[in-house]
């Protein structure tokens, strides 16, 4: 296996560097004619279509009647599940839940001595629909991405949270799934997936209800309909292939490194595992373990890829040197593996999220450590944040004068519609003001 090892300082380094502040991806024109193709079908045939689709790619005896997850199928899911996973499951919605309470924004409201009372009212979205990816065909469920999207829309108050979810050949859904969704109060669950989930979540269908925000990731198909979605309803984002960087000097420990490398490189041959690093000796030994564990993993012909494609070490000056370039290319998962890590916080700007020491693993946050782990990938952390309870509210502005209040304010009001050539605006003041008391 081999992986790009540059100098910072040395052109190929710089080059190196370039690159990767340009990694945005714009939407995938292979799939988008296919993808509007199959929204128009679900927007116009509503159930038949899903059915069509999902019989077609996932369950080929699926109907209408049994695309919705039944009171007796969450039952049995219960007897499907041991003892071990219930206790993960509830330390994970615990801590989860404990770290997204504090996100929760209040209503609020100022006051003026003349009568004047703006604020803000803050309230959750009706719906929300939850798409989960089905997991090498369900047989690997991925509870993770239940729980960091129900978790958040059930804090921030949404009445009805609709989860989607692709099948098995026999038409089931993986009892580790239903057993979270439970778990966290989602009752509705729909047997389908992929661009047509995405398209009856938009649309609505005549048993899927339409929904205000969309979130989860997805493959390509997925991905797109959120794109062509947006607009008509949120979506979290578009997201990119997972990424990691990793700042290190000569205290890291590489067989650590290298884990973590790894650990984002089996998601995907697109992945992007990084190391920034002071030290040559790192860089080598990081290697030489990367060249160890590889071997051990149950992906490692998909991390062998990711790491040949796209994974890279850059050595640098300093930590300094390398802090400021870690925030150039504002990665997903930023990992501060130095002496004194708390010391440089002040100084990241761009980051999803920000793992600190040598015993913090990423996979920590993915899991249980309680922030959400779907953030901003491909450079749009400069400008996004992580999914969140904000990802499900929405805010209105509140306004109330009193007569003295407008009175106050009108030769302003007027003279800015009269500068815009607005007549009716200025009018609707003057005709407030000028009447009596």
């Amino acid at each position: 296996m081999k992986i790009r090892t540059e100098l910072y300082s040395s052109d190929s380094g710089r080059l190196l560097h370039a690159g990767l502040l340009d990694r945005f991806e714009d939407a995938d024109t292979d799939c988008q004619s296919l993808v509007t193709e199959i929204l128009e079908r679900i927007r116009l045939e509503g159930d038949q279509a899903v059915v069509d689709y999902t019989r077609q790619f996932d369950a080929p005896t699926l109907t209408s009647d049994t695309l919705r997850v039944t009171e007796e199928e969450f039952a049995q899911a219960q007897h499907g599940v041991d003892k071990e996973f219930r206790e993960t499951l509830q330390f994970a919605v615990e801590r989860i839940r404990t770290f997204h309470e504090r996100e929760m924004e209040d209503s609020w409201f100022q006051t003026s001595i003349d009568g004047t009372i703006t604020g803000r009212l803050v309230r959750p979205v009706d719906t929300a629909g939850l798409y989960v990816p089905g997991g090498q065909g369900g047989s690997t469920p991925l509870v993770s991405s239940v729980l960091m999207n129900g978790i958040p829309a059930g804090i921030a108050g949404v009445k009805r949270r609709i989860m989607v979810t692709p099948p098995n050949k026999e038409g089931l859904i993986n009892p580790a799934l239903l057993v979270a969704a439970q778990e966290i109060g989602i009752k509705e669950v729909y047997k389908t997936g992929s661009a047509w989930a995405i398209g009856a979540l938009a649309y609505g269908t005549q048993t899927i209800p339409r929904v205000d925000v969309i979130v989860g990731p997805g493959n390509k198909y997925v991905t797109e309909a959120k794109r062509q979605v947006s607009g008509r309803i949120r979506i979290d984002m578009i997201a990119g292939p997972s990424e990691v960087l990793i700042v290190a000097d000569q205290s890291a420990n590489p067989a650590f490194i290298a884990a973590d490398m790894l650990a984002q490189a089996e998601h995907d041959p697109q992945a992007l595992a990084l190391l920034i690093t002071t030290s040559q000796q790192v860089a080598e030994n990081t290697i030489a373990e990367l060249k160890k564990q590889l071997p051990e993993l149950s992906r490692s012909d998909i991390a062998r890829r990711a790491l040949e494609n796209r994974g890279a070490i850059l050595i640098t000056d300093s930590v300094e040197e390398s802090i400021s370039l870690a925030n150039d290319i504002a990665i997903e998962h930023l990992e501060i593996q130095v002496e004194d890590p708390w010391k440089w916080v002040p100084f990241i700007n761009h980051a999803g999220a920000i793992f600190l020491g040598s015993h913090t693993p990423e996979a920590a946050g993915d899991y249980v450590a309680g922030p959400n782990h779907v953030l901003p990938t491909m450079g749009t952390a400069r400008i996004s944040s992580a999914l969140g309870v904000e990802t499900f509210l929405k805010k209105s502005s509140i306004i109330s004068y009193s007569r003295r209040a407008l009175v106050a304010d009108a030769e302003h009001i007027q003279r800015l519609a009269s500068l815009e050539g607005l007549s009716a605006h200025g009018n609707s003041v003057r005709i407030r003001v000028s009447e009596e008391k």
